[in-house]
Parts: C-alpha cells; sequence; structure tokens
C-alpha cells in the first residue's frame, strides 16, 4: 500500500468507525425510546378504556337501580330492566348485555339470534370459554376481562375487553365491551413511525459516512496528487541530509571527546600524581593519600580508556584510512574482546567494499556496528557470522546470529522500541539500498543490500 493510499485510509477509518458507533448508539437509544413510548400510549390507552367502560356500567345500573332496588323479581320488572339497557348505546359498536348464571343469553341488541341461546360452552378463535370466564369474573366482585367477539360493524372476531358485574338479586350477569382492535391499530401506526423515522435517520447517517468518505479521499487524491513527486524529491534530500548531518556530528563529537575532555582528564590525573608527590602531612597521612590518589588515577585512567572507545565508535579512523572490509574485521575482533559471543567475519571477494562512497561505507558500517550492539544486548547467541560480498551489480552486508529470534513486526511498530531498527532501515533507503530482516527461535539475520552503478 502507497504512502497516499495509507494516509487516506487512515483518515477514513477513523471517520467510518466513528460514525458507525455513533449509528449504534443513535439506533439503540431510538428503538429503547420506541418501546418506551409504545409502553406509555398503550397503557394510556387501556387506562383510558377501562374507565370509560367502567363509566358506562356504572351509567347503566344507575338506569335500572330503581328498578333493581325495588325488590321485585317478576318477568315485567326484569323486561323493564332489559329495555331499558337495550336502547342504551355508545359509539358505533358500543352496547350492554345480560346473561343468566347459566350462560344463557337473556338480551343482546346487536345480535338477537344469540337471545335464549345457552352459550355457556361457547369457546372464542383461541379456544377459550368466553362466557365462563366473563361469569368467573362477575362472581368474584366483577372486572374487567379480555376476550375475542365478533365486530357487529365488520362481522369478524376482534379482540375485545369487556367489563361485567353480578346481580344476584335477578340471577343476572350484566356487562359491556369495548373492541382493542382500534388500539392495536394505533399503536401500529405509532411502530411504524419509529421505524421509519429510526431508518430515515441510519440512512442520514450512511449518507454522512459516504459523503465524508468521498470527501476526504477527494482531497487527500488532490493533494497527492499535486505533491506527491516533490515530496518524494524532499524527502529524499532530506533523508540524506539527515544521515549526512549524523555523520557530522559523529565526527565533532569525536573530535571534542578527544582534543577537549581526554585532555581535560589528562592534566587532572598529573595534577592528581603531582599532588601525591607533594602532599605533606604527618605519617599516618601521608600513607593513607597515596593509595587513594593512586586509585582516583586508576579510575581516571579507565575514564580516558572509555572516552577513547566512543571516540572510535563514533568515528573509526580505520573505515577512512583501509576501507569498509578492514573496518568491519577491527569492529569483530572488538566485539570478540567485550563480548561471550564469538564472531567471524569474511569479505568476497578480499577487497571487497573498495571503491564504494564514503556515505555508502559509513552507513554499511553503522548496520553492522547496531546489529553486533543487538546480538550483544538482546540476542544471548554464541555466534556470530559477518560477511560483505561484492559483485559488479550489488554489495550485500549479512550478520547472522544464532541467537533466540523475537518478534519482528511486534518491535518494529512498538512507539518506543525497535529504534535501532528502524534507524538501519531509514540509513539504507537514504542511500538507495534495502534491509532485510528474517527471525526465528534458530537465529536472526540482517541483510542489507545496495545496487551499485554499472561504472562502479
Amino acid at each position: 500500500m502507497k504512502l497516499r493510499q495509507k494516509v487516506i485510509f487512515l483518515a477514513i477509518t477513523p471517520l467510518i468507525l466513528a460514525l458507525c458507533a455513533i449509528a449504534f448508539a443513535v439506533r439503540h437509544q431510538a428503538i429503547t425510546l420506541a418501546e418506551q413510548q409504545r409502553a406509555t400510549i398503550q397503557q394510556a390507552y387501556l387506562a383510558s378504556k377501562e374507565a370509560e367502560l367502567k363509566h358506562y356500567v356504572t351509567l347503566a345500573s344507575h338506569s335500572i337501580a330503581s328498578l333493581y332496588g325495588s325488590g321485585r323479581k317478576d318477568a315485567a320488572t326484569q323486561e323493564e330492566a332489559k329495555r331499558i339497557l337495550s336502547a342504551l348505546s355508545y359509539g358505533d359498536d358500543g352496547y350492554f348485555f345480560i346473561y343468566d348464571l347459566q350462560g344463557k343469553s337473556l338480551m343482546h341488541p346487536r345480535q338477537p339470534e344469540l337471545v335464549g341461546q345457552n352459550l355457556w360452552e361457547l369457546r372464542d378463535a383461541e379456544g377459550n370459554l368466553t362466557i365462563q370466564r366473563l361469569m368467573q369474573r362477575a362472581k368474584s366482585g366483577g372486572g374487567f376481562e379480555r376476550y375475542n367477539w365478533i365486530k357487529p360493524s365488520t362481522n369478524k372476531s376482534a379482540p375485545k375487553l369487556g367489563y361485567v358485574i353480578l346481580m344476584p338479586e335477578w340471577g343476572w350477569m350484566m356487562g359491556t365491551g369495548i373492541y382493542m382492535d382500534d388500539v392495536d391499530q394505533a399503536l401500529a401506526k405509532v411502530d411504524a413511525q419509529q421505524s421509519r423515522n429510526i431508518r430515515s435517520t441510519m440512512e442520514l447517517i450512511a449518507a454522512i459516512a459516504i459523503l465524508g468518505s468521498l470527501l476526504v479521499a477527494a482531497c487527500g487524491l488532490v493533494l497527492n496528487l499535486r505533491e506527491l513527486r516533490v515530496a518524494d524529491a524532499k524527502l529524499k534530500v532530506l533523508a540524506q541530509r539527515v544521515v549526512e548531518s549524523q555523520e557530522e556530528e559523529r565526527a565533532r563529537l569525536s573530535r571534542d571527546l578527544h582534543d577537549g575532555i581526554s585532555q581535560w582528564l589528562v592534566s587532572i590525573k598529573l595534577q592528581i600524581e603531582a599532588g601525591i608527590a607533594r602532599l605533606a602531612g604527618n605519617a599516618e597521612q601521608k600513607d593513607k593519600a597515596p593509595a587513594t590518589f593512586e586509585r582516583a588515577a586508576e579510575q581516571l585512567n579507565k575514564v580516558l580508556g572509555e572516552v577513547r572507545r566512543i571516540s572510535h565508535n563514533l568515528r573509526p579512523a580505520i573505515l577512512d584510512d583501509l576501507g569498509l572490509a578492514a573496518a568491519l574485521d577491527h569492529l569483530v575482533h572488538e566485539f570478540n574482546d567485550s563480548s561471550s559471543a564469538q564472531a567471524s567475519f569474511t569479505a568476497s571477494p578480499a577487497a571487497a567494499g573498495e571503491g564504494l562512497p564514503d556515505m555508502v561505507n559509513t552507513v554499511l558500517f553503522r548496520i553492522a556496528q547496531e546489529a553486533l550492539t543487538n546480538c550483544e544486548r538482546h540476542a544471548h547467541a554464541r555466534g556470530v557470522e559477518v560477511s560483505l560480498h561484492e559483485t559488479g551489480k550489488a554489495v550485500e552486508l549479512r550478520i547472522g546470529d544464532n541467537g533466540g529470534g523475537f518478534d519482528f513486526d511486534g518491535i518494529a511498530l512498538h512507539p518506543q522500541r525497535g529504534i535501532g531498527l528502524r534507524n538501519m532501515t531509514e540509513r539504507m533507503e537514504a542511500i538507495g539500498g534495502s534491509l532485510h530482516i528474517t527471525s526465528s527461535p534458530a537465529g536472526t539475520v540482517v541483510l542489507a543490500r545496495l545496487a551499485l552503478p554499472s561504472t562502479h
């Protein structure tokens, strides 16, 4: 994947992920809100229907209260009560009905064909014993009961909410009911509207995501088309300058350490030695003072040796004097002196590396230096092989060890680790070469390769 493609991908991916998260959260909240709204509407509808039914039954009871409360149980009185109740109605399908305690229909103004029939064993479409359930509700003190009944206006079975009471003096069950299909229709409309709202919101978010992605991609393409070539050229020049500045800085530090700090430490050493010679005091002090100053002098000698070692590592003079092969051989000998692992160096041909540009020599030397340092610090290898191979077309530097290996992908992608690996890769890219690193439990191989011009 090219750089511009990576940039566009890294710009679009967070946008898409963010919008997907927003869409999921919005959809979840919308569904939750819709369910709560539906439950609230349903509860309000049912409460209003129940209050309406109870009110109708109360009015019906009051309309025949004088007859029922008279204590008369004759047929004429009961027929008058039936006549009054049959004349009461509300809405398109609101009416009152009367059954005796055995389930016989005594009054039904909308379905007179049922009057006189015993409907005790009547079952609705779901198999429920409708009249028995109503009778049980009335005998238990009266109240609401859900059941299915034929709706007179449509002549089809529909859910119904009934309210029944018991009139024990006459042996009646009186009640009424409201069909609930209008409630179901209202709730269905609410559900459909909520679904449309959720769908339109998701479509809006999807449209925003698509437009945003297209906009980012278009901007990225426009910018990259204009700046790609210039940026690549500038990047190569900058990388070259970085490498050159690094080497210049290393050379400067080498001079400063050798000509400045080293001379200063030598002066200190001479002063301490002079102090030992000139020390005056009692016999006990004289006996202790030389040992103290001698230890200080020894430490200073070690400091001097370390300073010279650092100076040498910063800019090995042998690289300029004898060439790359000799510098690598010297580096391997120094590695053997300071490390428990043993390294070997081979050059093919023996004059490999001669005539290469100073920058190439420096980069290859630094890569070998970094690789050997990694072997000593991290690989825990017992043996290391360093080889320099040159043909007319390319030069290859190979450093292989028998250590435990490492997770190259994990180290390379870690923001705070693998700095040395990235530096080696950048150094080779700066001079137009390539670096390949393979690692396994059997060991690690670092291969630096640079194609040479035909005139070399």
